[in-house]
């Protein structure tokens, strides 16, 4: 089980943020316990596509400290890919492996831009 952080970055205010998930809630809200984020800024569905945390970039520095997982921008889509295929859904397991593919494609052809 892991935590995983994603290179993106989103201006909000004077801040700039990313996002971050786990593979179980309890490691997530763990490791924003950890790095000090309130449990009131986690999102989840309805209100987010994924559960997870945004956080500013010295939060992200301190969560890779403790072991969480850099990707790149395409590790939420993955994150949530990976969830649709173990839901046994046949629709959700179809659109799953249209995006991991979609994902493999866009990785092979810009291999430099990995983490």
């Amino acid at each position: 089980m892991s935590v995983y952080v994603d290179d993106v970055r989103h201006p909000y205010g004077r801040m700039v943020m990313c996002h971050m998930w786990a593979d179980t809630d309890d490691e997530l809200h763990a490791m924003a316990a950890a790095i000090g984020i309130r449990r009131r800024w986690f999102q989840e569905p309805p209100k987010a596509s994924w559960k997870h945390y945004d956080i500013a970039l010295a939060k992200k520095a301190d969560a890779i400290r403790r072991g969480a997982i850099l990707t790149d921008r395409y590790g939420p889509v993955e994150h949530t890919a990976r969830l649709a295929l173990a839901s046994g859904d046949p629709d959700k397991v179809a659109r799953a492996r249209q995006k991991l593919d979609q994902i493999a494609t866009i990785r092979a052809r810009q291999p430099d831009k990995l983490l």
